[in-house]
């Protein structure tokens, strides 16, 4: 596609993803936030890294529909890093290394992992963001949680667990934040109504933005008028108020390059990369799966857009960044067509940092888990869960196992549960299903003739040898290459395994277009 098409298809979607880039906006800031205050980093760290994500990467994304920012998958790794290296701005030195890490990785063309996870476990870990974001959410909804808003692990920093988390929150509800929360949820779904979707004013504008400036409003009259339930300054976004550039420069913290020499800082770049490398295909992945138009990213553009991120984020004082499946998955809910959408979410936290501190302070967190609830149960629907099962087990079991690991976990800890399990059937399947055929005649002694397939890789091994062990006494066996490309040096060991012994039971083996390899004698 030339530049002039890329163009006009940007300003053709405008009216769509503009909308979309203010809903993410409203999603991303308490997010960034959330996860500078979890990671031990300053508070501002995490809305720099928002606004390189979108004002930047989104431009250089693989992507149309991904959006960057801090993750809350890396908290632990900033956290430890923070505390490994000695300073936040010793931290921001590795941070960039990673980013050179991550150019590089584009490069060697290492995006290629992201084909490899099979779609049940993709799916699956789409099911258990939504789960997750529901489960989590409900206690902001109800303004009772003490915990960051964006924070997704199941073991919690005060203690408590998802669930347990719930229970508190519903013994000690404020009841102003839940009239919040249910109002601005109401507000959303109606905007789902097709009277309000082809209409063509109230089209062009969010159902987020709505429910947020009405949350806004009914907060500023219980202040006024109903004290009682005022939401607390807790659970409401917490911007820092920037009245100047000294104040600006108070905020933002910058590098500290003393730490090249040191092994320690490249231990923990190495991490940063490697993690928010997977975590960013792992998200490619699953926006590719929820794009309307079934677009697939460049895996390999992303890793070199993530790098640029990462080197220019810690020049700014930013937190390592990875394209986040919540802030893309709200993306892709509120109906974004391409990359504007991010690059728009980018422009608003530039600005909400520079001139709208102010207001952004007053949106009650119970508005933006409405927000989130929505988005969760898009990502969970029931009907998914019947759909993967309708498939067979060998794509429900993936499935309902990285739902729950994830759930139970975290993110890689459960993708990489799910991908064991995943693997398991891959195998399974190509133990039972040879990539082979043979046709049986019967004469005075069994003729039987096993043609390979064009390419036998080591997963065929299993299915070869458990036919070769099969094969009845007396026969007369041709096992045919000649259609073969590519025969792994395992199968042919094994198929040579077989000629040498097939003689004690009475098998005479032929062997055509198939290579010599030497067999070890363990006698």
């Amino acid at each position: 596609m030339n530049q002039e098409s890329s163009s006009s298809k940007y300003i053709a979607n405008l009216s769509k993803d503009i909308p979309a880039g203010l809903v993410v906006f409203f999603v991303a800031l308490p997010l960034c936030l959330g996860i500078s205050l979890a990671s031990g980093a300053p508070l501002f760290s995490g809305v720099i890294t928002g606004i390189v994500g979108g004002v930047v990467v989104a431009w250089l994304s693989g992507s149309q529909l991904a959006v960057s920012g801090p993750a809350a998958g890396l908290t632990v790794i900033v956290l430890n890093g923070i505390e490994t290296l000695g300073s936040f701005e010793a931290f921001l030195l590795a941070v960039l290394i990673a980013g050179v890490i991550q150019l590089g990785l584009g490069f060697l063309k290492a995006g290629m992992i992201g084909l490899y996870f099979p779609s049940s476990v993709i799916k699956g870990m789409l099911a258990a963001i939504g789960l997750i974001l529901i489960l989590k959410q409900i206690p902001h909804f109800v303004g009772a949680d003490d915990d960051f808003f964006g924070e997704m692990d199941f073991f919690q920093a005060d203690g408590r667990n998802t669930f347990t988390e719930i229970g508190h929150a519903f013994s000690s509800i404020q009841f102003g934040a839940l009239i919040v929360g249910a109002i601005s949820l109401a507000i959303i779904l109606l905007w789902d109504n097709p009277k309000i979707k082809n209409n063509k004013f109230l089209k062009l504008i969010p159902g987020a933005l709505v429910a947020v400036l009405m949350a806004i409003l009914i907060n500023m009259l219980f202040i006024n008028f109903l004290p009682a339930l005022a939401i607390a300054p807790t659970h409401l976004v917490n911007l820092p108020v920037l009245g100047s550039i000294s104040d600006f420069k108070s905020e933002v913290k910058f590098m500290d390059i003393s730490g090249l020499t040191s092994p320690a800082t490249y231990i923990v770049a190495f991490t940063i990369a490697i993690v928010a490398s997977l975590e960013t295909l792992l998200s490619i992945e699953a926006i590719d799966k929820l794009d309307p138009h079934k677009r697939r990213s460049d895996t390999n553009r992303e890793l070199k857009a993530q790098g640029v991120g990462n080197i220019i984020a810690p020049l700014l004082g930013g937190l390592p960044m990875t394209a986040v499946i919540v802030r893309g998955s709200t993306n892709v809910s509120a109906g974004a067509q391409t990359r504007v959408s991010s690059f728009v979410h980018g422009l608003f936290l530039a600005l909400s940092v520079m001139f709208l501190a102010g207001l952004m302070n007053q949106i009650p967190l119970s508005a933006l888990a409405a927000v989130l609830l929505v988005v969760g149960f898009k990502l969970t629907k029931p009907a998914l869960y019947k759909t993967q099962f309708k498939l067979g087990l060998d794509q429900f079991i993936p499935f309902i196992v990285t739902v729950l690991a994830i759930l139970f976990t975290d993110l890689l800890i459960g993708i990489c549960v799910g991908l064991v399990v995943g693997v398991f059937f891959i195998l399974k399947a190509n133990y039972k299903s040879p990539y082979f055929y043979h046709k049986e005649e019967h004469r005075d002694k069994n003729l039987i003739r096993i043609k390979l397939s064009e390419h036998v890789s080591f997963l065929n091994k299993a299915s070869i040898i458990l036919t070769l062990d099969h094969l009845p006494e007396n026969s007369h066996v041709i096992i045919d290459g000649e259609n073969s490309a590519y025969i792994d040096y395992d199968v042919l060991e094994a198929i040579h395994e077989f000629k040498k012994t097939a003689h004690e039971r009475n098998i005479k083996v032929e062997l055509v277009n198939i290579d010599e390899v030497e067999v070890m004698d363990m006698h």
